[in-house]
């Protein structure tokens, strides 16, 4: 309510906001470029700028489209901004909107031909239209040249003459995934119908489940989606170094399934792929094909088979002529709005059968007519023939021919600018608008993932990514309608910008990390000399003076102020092998302990030789007792003929010797 009253958009009204809105659209295209080309929303962010319940009461139209500016156009990705380069371009032009505002308002579904004969004649003849206009075969037409000829013949005598139209024929799609899984719906139904003449005491599903569906790993995800819904195995093959698909390699997989039960049925080549703009080999498959009775071949160029339109690009369709159907999109690359996906046939019939669904209240009594909701999966159906006869006729063949070459060109310029610089590399044969490039010397892609995220980050320019080659590249693709010189060399300018900032972050990251490495290293160097100084020193000190490691026993032992050692380290310790000394003898007539590793104790053997039966009481350091080894004279003749027996009475395992006692036992005997 407004004012008070019910708010109705009458006639006045909608020429009233009917002008205004051509006038925002006017004024939004005109002023895009100083928008930034993709925003900074983050998801669910919406929810808090709209009420999430429709208002009870109206609300005033101006009302709508301020909010419109100012709360719908913040989240907008422009992808008719001249800066936008991520994806195929998202056709579009003044006569298509036109177009669409008037199919909008007819507001037919043109199921049948009795639902709008007009919306279903018109589709007939402008996919004829483009059909030749990009030089597709006689077969895939619904007039032949023959009929054409005849029609034309009668249009000018103001006669009716009877025309038998061919096999083919086009239908006008949403989009290019619904016309190569409409293509595999049809091909499936092929080949059960063959196979059911073949075995027909055989299920129908056991011989769904023989059925094999091919592709390159360069193909669309939407035929890997068409095989899932379709209920069909999918083959997916690899293609050359030129990232296209090889007859050769086609035949030795089939063959190989055929082998094995299993039946080729369907083959979905591309000309221009999206990953890089990639051309299967189409004569080579389509030799492959003709030798399997129940393969359909279907070929994809969603993108490049706009350029078709140009003589010069034909040869890359070569070939075509062994297709069973043939696809592309003038919502991409050829000025008409989405959606608007074209699709050719060359026996209509085959398509229709797999599809036909006639209930009474659709049927009507013109036979002979087509009925377009037998070509594809939705039944109802827009005018959208409308926006296509609006543009061929407003740029004609030659305006269109035109703007295709522009941007090849566009694209061409941008290649040289990339390969003029020895930091950057091409990846791709760029033969129409796309050129993927990437930085050099960046094996873990790390430069190149961060350069891309820096640049859409910025909002000034707007890239994807894919892979070539299994290499990390960056999608540059001529987009906007009227793009020009300077927008290619204003994206190259941010590029390289861009691309300097962030290799030299990375140099001083990496720099700081190997400092921090070598200084990390170097502290671990220090480390382990100093810990094997201190190891090396506390051994000596420890062999030298028990107090370092169990003062308390030291000092509880007898005679703890001299330990027995080998060499003298201060003048606090005697030396027993030394005899100037006037203490000598007191010392020596009572031994003194010490705190020893075992190994050391055999070193000992024969140190003390002035008296036979001489007992010297050592401590070992992991035993809790006191050994007591009596030194004795020794040759070396005869220690080597007793190294058995000492090893025998290592402390580890003690024995009883004539010359070993522990202090338990002298305890005992106590």
């Amino acid at each position: 309510m407004v004012d008070g009253k019910i708010y109705k958009m009458d006639t006045e009204q909608f020429r009233k906001h009917g002008k205004e809105m051509v006038d925002y659209i006017c004024e939004y295209l005109e002023t895009i470029k100083h928008r930034r080309v993709t925003p900074t929303v983050n998801p669910g962010w919406l929810k808090n700028q709209i009420p999430l319940e429709a208002p009870v009461h109206p609300e005033a139209f101006d009302a709508i489209m301020k909010d419109v500016e100012n709360i719908i156009m913040p989240g907008v990705t422009h992808w008719q901004h001249p800066r936008f380069h991520a994806y195929f371009p998202s056709g579009n032009s003044f006569p298509s909107i036109l177009a669409d505002m008037l199919s909008d308002s007819i507001a037919c579904i043109g199921f049948s031909w009795a639902a709008s004969p007009s919306c279903t004649e018109l589709e007939t003849i402008v996919l004829d239209w483009l059909g030749k206009a990009i030089g597709l075969p006689e077969e895939f037409l619904t007039f032949s040249e023959e009929a054409s000829k005849t029609i034309n013949s009668a249009r000018q005598g103001d006669s009716e003459t009877e025309v038998h139209n061919g096999k083919g024929g086009g239908v006008l799609q949403s989009s290019a995934s619904e016309c190569i899984f409409v293509c595999m719906l049809a091909a499936r139904a092929q080949a059960i119908k063959r196979l059911r003449k073949l075995h027909p005491f055989i299920e129908e599903g056991v011989l769904l489940s023989k059925l094999m569906a091919y592709c390159s790993k360069e193909s669309h995800s939407c035929v890997e989606k068409g095989a899932m819904m379709a209920f069909v195995k999918l083959r997916i093959l690899e293609p050359d170094e030129n990232n296209s698909l090889r007859g050769a390699t086609l035949r030795q997989v089939m063959e190989q399934d055929e082998a094995m039960g299993l039946i080729p049925f369907f083959v979905s080549t591309t000309l221009g792929t999206t990953s890089c703009c990639s051309f299967d080999n189409i004569p080579e498959i389509g030799l492959v094909c003709q030798q399997f009775e129940t393969v359909w071949l279907h070929v994809d160029a969603a993108y490049a088979g706009s350029a078709f339109i140009c003589p010069e690009f034909r040869s890359l369709m070569n070939g075509v002529q062994y297709a069973d159907s043939f696809n592309l999109n003038t919502n991409k690359w050829l000025l008409t709005n989405f959606d608007c996906s074209c699709l050719w046939v060359k026996d209509r019939f085959k398509l229709t059968c797999a599809l036909v669904v006639d209930p009474l209240y659709l049927q009507h009594g013109y036979a002979g007519a087509v009925d377009y909701r037998h070509w594809g999966i939705p039944l109802s159906r827009r005018f959208r023939s409308l926006k296509l006869w609006f543009v061929l006729r407003t740029y004609g063949i030659s305006g269109l021919q035109k703007y295709i070459r522009h941007h090849c060109q566009l694209a061409k310029r941008f290649e040289r600018l990339v390969r003029s610089d020895n930091m950057y590399e091409v990846l791709n044969d760029v033969k129409m608008g796309l050129v993927c490039f990437r930085l050099k010397d960046d094996p873990t892609n790390k430069l190149n993932k961060k350069l891309l995220e820096t640049i859409n980050e910025s909002g000034k320019l707007h890239m994807v990514p894919s892979l070539v080659h299994d290499k990390y590249v960056i999608r540059f693709c001529v987009v906007a309608e009227h793009a020009t010189e300077d927008d290619i060399d204003y994206a190259w300018k941010i590029i390289k910008e861009t691309a300097v900032t962030v290799v030299y972050n990375e140099q001083e990251l990496t720099e700081k990390r190997e400092e921090q490495v070598d200084e990390v290293f170097e502290l671990s160097e220090r480390k382990k000399k100093d810990d094997l100084a201190y190891r090396r020193s506390f051994f000596v000190r420890m062999v030298s003076d028990p107090k370092i490691y169990n003062p308390i026993i030291a000092r509880s032992s007898p005679g703890s102020r001299r330990h027995t050692h080998l060499s003298s380290m201060d003048d606090d310790i005697h030396d027993p092998l030394s005899t100037s000394t006037s203490d000598t003898e007191d010392t020596m007539t009572q031994p003194a302990s010490s705190w020893i590793s075992w190994p050391l104790a055999f070193l000992f053997q024969g140190v003390f030789d002035d008296k036979e039966g001489n007992d010297v009481p050592v401590r070992f350091r992991h035993l809790a007792t006191k050994m007591h080894f009596k030194s004795k004279s020794k040759s070396p003749e005869h220690l080597a003929t007793e190294e058995n027996k000492s090893r025998r009475n290592s402390p580890v395992f003690p024995r009883k010797s004539s010359y070993v006692k522990t202090e338990n036992e002298n305890n005992m005997q106590k």
